[in-house]
């Protein structure tokens, strides 16, 4: 892709806004059975934090399609969005009997949010963007201060190691051509941030998070997309069981293009 015109962009804010104009997140995680895989996992890591009438926030909710499956199970959802496509199509989708309370803002500034006042936090895509860290740990500050004690918050990265590998798939000529420094071999971080699952470990407990799992959330399913997409039925459904038995496998963890970790907030020691 040319990201020419998204480079000339100097205000961050503005530039992840405009990403999305070029990346459909609308069917990201629905288009195939293959890009289902991610959504369908996490979903299942989920799930087992939920209680009856827990209250649910998804910051940096894209289109919606975590925020609408939750509440239309019935659990209260307010979900935060950056990017004005990914509002249009996530607003196009709620209705009355699936009501979510959507706002348009900054994943670094929840201040519209009342501390401690969430079960579940969700932060799936904020990660994936904020080039400094200061962002980044004032991004995890803000979830750790809306979520409850007792809560559990999930994040998603974009693994580095992996995405070496995929890029390949797109572009044959990638270790000649792509945007990569020669001699480390780490990716430029443009237009999205990557990290290797080191990376995600500390930045999660530098910014005072315990955490609980770690998931290969989609495992080699971009990589193998046209093959899972060729699968019967039964095939998949057996696809599917061998991708959660090996996801939180900790030899197979970077093996994936996207991770989740799943945390709570650090107790301190009196």
């Amino acid at each position: 892709m040319d990201f020419t015109n998204l480079r000339k962009i100097s205000d961050e804010i503005t530039q992840i806004s405009r990403t999305y104009e070029i990346f459909d997140e609308n069917s990201r995680l629905n288009h195939s059975n293959a890009a289902k895989v991610e959504f369908l996992t996490t979903v299942r890591y989920i799930e087992p934090y939920l209680t009856p009438g827990a209250s649910i926030l998804d910051i940096g909710a894209g289109a919606g399609e975590y925020s609408l499956y939750f509440a239309k199970k019935g659990y209260s959802v307010s979900a935060l969005e950056l990017a004005d496509s990914n509002i249009k199509a996530f607003k196009s989708k709620i209705t009355s009997d699936c009501p979510v309370a959507l706002t348009q803002g900054n994943a670094a500034d929840l201040s519209i949010y009342r501390d401690s006042s969430f079960d579940i936090v969700l932060l799936f895509g904020p990660l994936y963007h904020f080039h400094h860290e200061a962002d980044r740990q004032k991004c995890i500050s803000e979830a750790k201060r809306v979520c409850k004690d007792n809560g559990t918050i999930f994040f998603a990265f974009i693994s580095h190691d992996m995405v070496v590998a995929t890029e390949m798939g797109y572009n044959p000529d990638f270790f000649k051509s792509g945007d990569y420094n020669h001699q480390t071999l780490r990716l430029e971080d443009f237009p999205f941030v990557f990290f290797t699952v080191d990376e995600c470990r500390k930045m999660l407990c530098d910014g005072g998070i315990k955490i609980e799992k770690e998931v290969a959330s989609d495992g080699m399913s971009e990589l193998l997309a046209e093959k899972i997409n060729a699968l019967d039925e039964y095939s998949y459904k057996q696809y599917l069981r061998y991708h959660f038995y090996c996801c939180e496998k900790p030899e197979l963890l970077g093996r994936s293009n996207h991770l989740l970790f799943i945390g709570t907030k650090q107790t301190l020691s009196p």
